[in-house]
């Protein structure tokens, strides 16, 4: 029973029990509930509070603000006084402390000055980025150096210059260094950089390095990324070094346009995980082999080895499964294009243009459906083309198989899978029809049809079909048709030279830069010109067209023009002055039409002028002597009008002068002498190309040269047109004047003029006897002159002499004795009455007679001139008195007996003498 009463009677005192317990664990979860919710409200104000910026280091960053020139006020915020939020600067969320100092400038806008050391104040700072701003050719401050907290540096494209500080190699915790588009004035790479053992990215590249790459960078085996492109690491070891391959974390190799040469080192095959390997614009060679250089790289994704001098086959592609970019462009890879190319399943861009690549494109090049570009182009590929090759290939964004010998068999029905931004089919064939599948192509910026064999009229769509087309390149074709207004499109480099377009010129869009409308059958005034500015139009070139009516003066709407082009049209009138405005004007051209009046005073302003052809028109007056003032000139060509008077001697300040054709006037007088001043035509070198040369600036919209089509001059008598090779040519012709004189000794001086034209003039006197020094000319014309004397012996000299004509002047003697020289035909020889000698008929003893051969002759030969009879007689008067001298005097120098003899005889005389007179004497006295 007891029992019983306390089971049960205890039973209170247990719920009791149980029910403290209860309470305690209920107070216990509100206590940590409470906590909780204590911490996150602490977390979310402490997340949302502002982070306070240290006045010691906000202190730091103004005194470094007041050594910088903020021209553009990019440091505007920094007045505040809470440093943290100020532009380029971040804290550290915990401590406030100032961790990163990002200042990387757009390059419109650029911080100056100074760098000052109060950056030593930030003790906590480890991203330090300067970048793209500009500190005026200054050293790197050593003090950087002491930062050694430092993890990450950027100062590239700082202007920096001279001795990089040794201090810099203390930062042995730096994880990436950028020193990259500096000017370290040719000196090699540190070796202190190799210390830099954390190092993971590293970023040297067209900061003006040379020399060899030091072998303490094959210490650096944690990095990632390692660019050296752009420096010049030429020399007598020029290779890539062999220690690149210890880096096995690379993933990024930049190497490009280093000046290496040799084959590429097989080291390379260790770097596994590289995903990029760029070694192009260098000089390796050899062929790429795989097999040879171990190169398995599973993970690679952008090869590029373009202009190289590599040659052989194109490798095996299945090494590289994983290539998204492949580039051998500009290299000597000959052989067919790998069937295997289809194995690169993931490749986007392809590009194996310029190279001797043969044969048909493999088809299973159509099975790369992620392809968005593919350069075939300047290979010797042919073969059908059909849109077999295009079905899968629906993400395909740039097209070139231009300068190959395919034939592009699609049918006219075809809609392409692609929309094509790019599309380049220059010299294929695929005419005659203007393919309409072009139509469907709404995104073009750049076509290019040049010489498609093309007949047909152009279609209206073509000009609208893609609003955003901005080159259009139709050359070279029959293409017919009228050309609409294009003021409303994009268009802003327009080639439809060669074809058969008629009718007005069309109006172009505002913002035009090129256009090329020549070789077509435009008619009618161009005074529409004037309608609206052209500010961007810098290449205009309408020649050789219907074209009349006089040339507007509104030039001055195309500031930035510096090629024109009139040449072969119907225009009269006087040069516009207006033409004076241009003063980045390298060549005008306006050969061939009917230009009258005189050379307008206002040109002398374009002081970059480098060709002036204004040959062929009815210009009057004289040569201005202002001309001499535009010491660019290289061709100037004035042939084929009346101009009169005297060749001004200001045209010798011309020392860059290439070409000078002033053949064809009525100019008088006699020829200055002072051609020395050529020195262009006394040397060797090659004209600048930028002359005649203008080139754009991409792949679709640039590496296209628009070349000075230039016509008009003379060569070997006959007229020839000079474009590409323009600058070859060093051409002087006088020819068909009324000129007087001697020719001028300092013609010699010009050893590198390859045509000399003087003929039908009235010059006279003898050939200069130092004509061989002129060794490279190959056409000289002295014919229909009055010259005399003897064909100088140096003539036959000149073994490059491809055109010789010396008739009709009034030359004697036998003509020198040559290989060259007796290879011309006799007409180069006739009409000079005393001349003999193969190929004219024999000297005889009456010719060669007829011919002085006394010293005085010679010596008139020697000089270029004649002596008065006083003179002669003077000179022979100075012979005769020293050698009637020295021949007595000499006689008894040389001979002992002599004097002896002749002094006894002289003793002997004088003891005669003496005696007869002394006998005469005494007689005398004695009478």
């Amino acid at each position: 029973m007891n029992g019983v009463y306390k089971k049960y009677n205890s039973l209170p005192y247990i719920t009791k029990e149980s029910n403290m317990i209860s309470d305690k664990r209920t107070t216990i979860k509100f206590v940590v509930l409470l906590l909780l919710l204590l911490l996150l409200l602490f977390v979310f104000v402490s997340g949302d509070a502002e982070v306070r910026c240290i006045e010691s280091e906000r202190e730091a960053l103004l005194s470094f603000k007041n050594g910088l020139i903020d021209e553009h006020g990019i440091l505007s915020s920094w007045r505040s006084d809470e440093c943290c939020k100020w532009h380029g600067v971040e804290c550290s969320n915990t401590t406030g402390h100032v961790i990163t100092l990002q200042l990387n400038s757009h390059y419109s806008a650029k911080l100056r000055g100074k760098i000052g050391s109060s950056l030593l104040e930030l003790d906590h700072l480890n991203h330090l980025d300067l970048s793209r701003n500009d500190f005026g050719d200054i050293p790197i401050p050593e003090f950087i150096g002491s930062m050694k907290q430092l993890r990450h540096l950027s100062l590239e494209n700082c202007y920096f210059s001279g001795i990089i500080p040794p201090q810099l190699g203390n930062l042995t915790n730096l994880r990436s260094l950028d020193l990259s588009w500096n000017d370290f004035g040719g000196i090699p790479i540190p070796q202190f950089i190799g210390s830099m053992k954390q190092l993971q990215h590293l970023s040297l590249q067209f900061s003006m390095f040379s020399g060899s790459i030091p072998p303490q960078l094959g210490n650096l085996t944690n990095l990632r990324l390692l660019d050296l492109s752009q420096n010049d690491f030429g020399g007598i070891l020029n290779l890539i070094p062999e220690f690149i391959g210890s880096m096995k974390q690379l993933q990024h190799l930049y190497l490009w346009d280093c000046n290496f040469s040799g084959s590429i080192p097989p080291q390379l095959g260790n770097l596994t995980n590289l995903r990029l390997l760029d070694l192009s614009l260098n000089s390796l060679c050899g062929g790429v082999s795989l097999s040879q250089l171990a190169l398995v790289f599973e993970s690679l994704k952008i090869l590029d080895l373009s202009s190289n001098h590599l040659n052989g086959s194109m490798p095996d592609l299945r090494a590289f499964p994983s290539l998204t970019k492949l580039d051998l462009s500009n290299n000597n890879f000959t052989g067919s294009i790998p069937i295997t190319i289809g194995h690169l399943s993931k490749l986007q861009d392809l590009d194996l243009s310029q190279n001797s690549l043969e044969g048909s494109v493999p088809l299973s090049i159509g099975q790369l459906s992620k392809l968005q570009s593919l350069y075939l182009s300047h290979n010797s590929l042919e073969g059908l083309v059909s849109e077999s090759y295009f079905s899968k290939l629906d993400k395909l964004k740039s097209l070139d198989l231009s300068f190959n010998s395919f034939i592009l068999d699609i049918a006219s029905n075809w809609t392409p899978p692609f929309q094509l931004d790019n599309l380049n089919l220059a010299w294929c064939k695929m005419g005659p029809y203007f393919p309409k599948w072009l139509q469907t192509q709404r995104n073009l910026t750049y076509l290019n049809l040049n010489g498609t064999n093309i007949r047909d009229e152009a279609p209206r769509w073509l000009w609208s079909t893609s609003p955003s087309l901005q080159y259009l390149f139709l050359s070279y074709n029959q293409i017919s048709g009228t050309v609409p207004n294009l003021l409303s499109t994009s268009i802003r480099y327009m080639d439809l030279s060669y074809n058969r377009f008629r009718g007005p010129i069309p109006l172009f869009p505002v913002n035009a830069s090129h256009i090329q409308l020549n070789g077509n059958k435009f008619s009618g005034s161009i005074s529409s010109l004037c309608k609206t500015p052209h500010d961007y139009l810098e290449y205009f070139d309408l020649s050789n067209n219907q074209l009349a009516g006089e040339v507007p003066n509104c030039w001055d709407k195309m500031p930035s023009l510096r090629y024109l082009n009139l040449a072969n049209n119907g225009f009269l009138g006087e040069i516009p002055p207006s033409f004076g405005n241009l003063k980045d004007l390298l060549a005008l051209l306006l050969h061939g039409n009917g230009f009258s009046g005189v050379l307008p005073y206002n040109l002398r302003q374009c002081q970059e002028l480098r060709i002036i052809d204004i040959g062929g028109n009815r210009l009057t007056g004289e040569i201005p002597s202002w001309i001499g003032k535009l010491y660019q000139m290289q061709f100037l060509n004035f042939r084929g009008n009346k101009l009169h008077g005297s060749i001004p001697p200001e045209v010798c300040n011309l020392t860059n002068i290439q070409v000078l054709d002033l053949s064809v006037n009525v100019l008088s007088s006699i020829i200055p002498d002072c051609f020395d001043n050529f020195t262009v035509l006394a040397s060797e070198s090659i004209s600048d190309t930028y002359a005649h040369v203008i080139t754009l600036g991409t792949r679709f919209g640039g590496y296209e040269t628009w070349e000075y089509e230039y016509s008009s001059f003379q060569w070997k008598g006959k007229e020839s047109e000079y474009r590409k090779n323009l600058g070859l040519l060093k051409l002087i012709d006088v020819s068909s004047n009324t000129l007087i004189g001697n020719i001028p000794k300092s013609f010699s001086s010009m050893s590198n003029l390859n045509s000399l034209n003087l003929s039908r003039n009235s010059l006279t006197g003898h050939i200069i006897p130092d004509i061989g020094k002129m060794k490279t000319l190959d056409s000289l014309d002295l014919s229909r002159n009055q010259l005399s004397g003897k064909i100088p012996t140096s003539l036959a000299e000149i073994h490059t002499l491809g055109v010789l004509d010396l008739s009709n002047n009034k030359l004697s003697g036998k003509i020198p004795t040559s290989t060259q020289l007796q290879s011309f035909d006799a007409s180069a020889y006739a009409g000079n009455d005393g001349l003999c000698g193969d190929p004219l008929q024999k000297c005889t003893e009456d010719s060669l007679r007829s011919s002085s051969t006394n010293p005085v002759e010679n010596m008139n030969e020697k000089d270029g001139s004649n002596f008065s009879f006083m003179q002669e007689v003077g000179i022979s008067m100075g012979f005769g008195f020293m050698f009637g001298f020295w021949g007595v005097i000499g006689s008894f120098i040389l001979k002992k007996s002599w004097r002896i003899a002749f002094f006894n005889l002289f003793d002997a005389a004088g003891d005669w003498f003496y005696v007869r007179i002394a006998v005469f004497v005494s007689k005398w006295r004695r009478s």
